[in-house]
């Protein structure tokens, strides 16, 4: 008898269409329920929604009222269009900006994962915002940040560098103050692929795969996969679901579920005419991975070309014009999710299994990244029509771990080359 698995969640990052997100300065909630009209006109099932940090707590002991109370509004909002709404807090970096609070810059400079005075002022403000969505049916849950990792490091310009050790440590802080504030919602946090990528990165895959209530994968394909690959390539269409993939590796938890929480097809590297196609190919291998918990694009509404110093790719990555119009890529996720929803069937195990010769801490990891060994091995296996999953070299040996995951068969990336 086959189990009954619930679809994947189809969702996008709310991006307002008046102001970006600096429409906190002038919360307007007539627009908002605009924009979510056209949201929900979609098909989408929910939001991801970013307050912006020094916004919500300007000082350390003051978490303004006012703002939360917009923030419920904007939830309320969505409940009222059959929209579920998941929460960011610590915002953090958006878009190539980054918004810190004053009490954590400059002549109040401290280590945003170090220092104990930091750590209670975020730890109150999660809660906070937890706690005021708690009794909200359509509150998904708290992720922590939006790929706060990259202020530990390399390339951020002025890095508050930690250990691996102290982002575990901060992490499992931040995920108990969001349980406090609302116990037994879908809780995690978000890394962007340095995490995945990047040689000695203090946040690892380990964490993102087995810290909190799911893994979050962000895929770029400008990450130097559309440049090595082409627009068109199986590598750049398999990016979103590689990552998907590759976290499986760590997971203690077999079936633990894997949220593409954003994925968007960035200009030029995937041209404006192909964006549409890009999405029907990239949605359409992540829903070949089991366990996924849902997609969420990347982004609702393109970016005011009003507002200044964006690069450049950032201002046409929504599915909807700031106009709220639909666009091809809108259409193409539309379809998809209507697709899912009238008919879905989980996809079978992937039964080969791609050795990835990595200790648990992966201090090497750049050979999972695009132009790395394991990556290419991977996407030249994904080419042909194979479906392979990541396995890590020590759980190659394990057999309880590969019969839970379904994987029969082995190979590695000698045996590839």
């Amino acid at each position: 008898m086959t189990e009954t698995v619930r679809p994947p969640r189809f969702g996008v990052n709310y991006t307002p269409s008046r102001g970006w997100f600096h429409h906190w300065l002038d919360f307007e909630p007539d627009e908002v329920r605009a924009d979510l009209d056209s949201i929900a006109a979609l098909g989408l099932d929910h939001l991801r929604v970013f307050p912006l940090w020094p916004l919500f707590q300007p000082n350390r002991t003051l978490i303004r009222p006012r703002a939360v109370e917009q923030l419920v509004a904007l939830a309320d909002a969505a409940a009222e269009r059959g929209l579920d709404v998941a929460v960011d807090g610590l915002q953090g970096h958006l878009s190539s900006f980054d918004f810190l609070p004053a009490w954590t810059t400059t002549w109040h400079r401290r280590n945003l994962f170090t220092d104990p005075e930091v750590i209670d002022g975020q730890r109150a403000y999660l809660r906070t915002l937890a706690a005021a969505l708690a009794d909200r049916p359509n509150f998904i849950g708290m992720t922590v940040g939006n790929e706060i990792d990259q202020f530990s490091g390399h390339p951020h310009p002025d890095p508050d560098r930690i250990t691996p050790a102290q982002a575990e440590a901060w992490l499992h802080r931040m995920l108990t103050a969001c349980e406090e504030g609302a116990p037994g919602r879908l809780h995690l946090h978000a890394a962007y692929d340095a995490a995945w990528y990047r040689d000695g990165h203090p946040f690892t895959p380990a964490h993102a795969a087995r810290i909190g209530t799911a893994t979050a994968v962000h895929s770029w394909v400008f990450n130097g996969t559309a440049q090595r690959h082409g627009p068109e390539a199986a590598a750049t269409g398999q990016h979103a679901a590689y990552l998907i993939e590759l976290s499986k590796a760590w997971a203690d938890d077999p079936h633990r579920p894997v949220w593409l929480q954003e994925v968007g097809a960035p200009a030029p590297h995937i041209p404006a005419g192909r964006a549409a196609a890009f999405a029907r190919t990239t949605v359409a291998n992540a829903l070949d991975c089991p366990d996924l918990w849902g997609i969420t694009w990347w982004c609702s509404h393109d970016v005011d070309r009003a507002l200044a110093d964006f690069p450049e790719l950032e201002y046409g990555l929504g599915l909807l014009t700031n106009a709220r119009e639909t666009k091809p890529a809108g259409a193409a996720v539309a379809a998809l999710a209507a697709e899912v929803r009238a008919e879905w069937t989980p996809p079978p195990v992937r039964t080969t299994g791609l050795v990835l010769d990595l200790p648990d801490d992966a201090p090497d990891r750049s050979v999972c990244a695009p132009g790395g060994s394991y990556f290419e091995a991977f996407m030249r296996m994904a080419a042909t029509g194979a479906r392979p999953a990541a396995v890590l070299a020590g759980r190659a040996t394990d057999a309880a771990h590969l019969a839970a995951r379904g994987i029969t068969e082995l190979v590695t990336v000698d045996q590839l080359r």
